[in-house]
């Protein structure tokens, strides 16, 4: 009981100094996480298969490239959601982000295609702001 008692003395107290105010607890987006989890593992999977086929393939048709994607219009956490999405993406690495851009090599022309579409981006909008 007094272990439980400390643990709501102390939320309750952070909650009134305003520590859970801060934009990096992202308790806000809770309610519309799962469904960008689902789309994200859904285009997780879709990307392991393209990159196993790459690999499998006898020529190996790669062709690497490094593109730009503007996430300036993100918040801080937006930006860094995207870049580890996109990170998680079998096909493309984030390499950095500074001031709202964020430098992805992609492993194929059409996976930097894809990523210059801004299907993945929409959906981080959607997810913070809706």
């Amino acid at each position: 009981m007094f272990g439980a008692f400390s643990c709501v003395l102390v939320l309750v107290l952070a909650r009134r100094i305003g520590f859970f105010d801060v934009e990096a607890y992202a308790f806000h987006l809770a309610p519309r996480l799962p469904g960008y989890w689902l789309w994200l593992l859904k285009e997780v999977f879709k990307a392991n298969v393209t990159v196993a086929k790459i690999v499998l393939h006898p020529r190996l048709p790669i062709r690497p490239t490094i593109v730009s994607v503007d996430a300036s219009a993100l918040s801080p956490l937006g930006q860094t959601i995207l870049a580890n999405s996109i990170t998680l993406t079998p096909g493309t690495i984030s390499m950095d982000l500074s001031r709202g851009t964020i430098e992805v090599h992609c492993l194929t022309q059409e996976g930097a295609a894809e990523l210059k579409e801004g299907e993945m981006y929409r959906k981080v909008v959607r997810l913070e702001r809706a």
